[in-house]
């Protein structure tokens, strides 16, 4: 079987990203942007994915970090999206949940081709490393709108921001490789598409 790989770039008048995608190899995971924070969360998500990537991202204009979150976030989610091809076969489902210290949080995904997000964490903090903590959100539903898949991050324990924002993204991370992994004959669906 081929590997389940691609190479995305997304440039604007704003930012310029650029991501490589396997979904079937576990390798090096390499994150560049200006958002230090946003680098650890990336990394620690694609390293959970059991995947091999890259992500460059360049903010052109270099005064907030919510074009860099939103256009790696379109990016990624348009890369998975494409690195799944037909979906043939996968286990489309997945549900994790992800103690943190204190924290603990519950992530479930179906690769559905419905881009649906619900995601329900109290952070406390309004900026942790660069990265404003109203953005993490956005990522979240910017990746699950882009790449098609239906997400629930729900926090169901927890004070320290940190702990519950990492729990999150090694939980996607998680369930989005056992997601994509193929186990079935035929498309897991009763209407035999995704």
């Amino acid at each position: 079987m081929s590997t389940r790989s691609v190479k995305k770039i997304r440039e604007t008048k704003e930012t310029k990203v650029e991501i490589f995608l396997d979904i079937d190899k576990k390798g090096e995971v390499k994150v560049s942007t200006p958002v230090n924070f946003f680098n650890h969360m990336l990394t620690t998500m694609l390293y959970y994915m059991n995947s091999t990537a890259t992500i460059i991202a360049e903010d052109k204009q270099g005064y907030d970090d919510h074009h860099i979150v939103e256009d790696v976030a379109i990016t990624l989610g348009e890369a998975f999206k494409e690195a799944l091809g037909d979906k043939r076969g996968i286990r489309r489902f997945s549900n994790q949940i992800i103690p943190m210290d204190e924290a603990l949080v519950l992530v479930a995904v179906d690769i559905s081709g419905r881009g649906v997000s619900n995601i329900e964490l109290n952070l406390e903090r309004e900026e942790i490393g660069g990265l404003a903590t109203e953005n993490v959100f956005h990522f979240f539903q910017s990746f699950s709108y882009n790449s098609g898949v239906n997400l629930h991050i729900i926090q169901l324990r927890g004070k320290n921001t940190h702990h519950i924002i990492e729990a999150s993204f090694k939980g996607l991370g998680l369930a989005l490789y056992e997601a994509s992994r193929i186990v079935y004959e035929e498309t897991f669906s009763l209407k035999g598409s995704l």
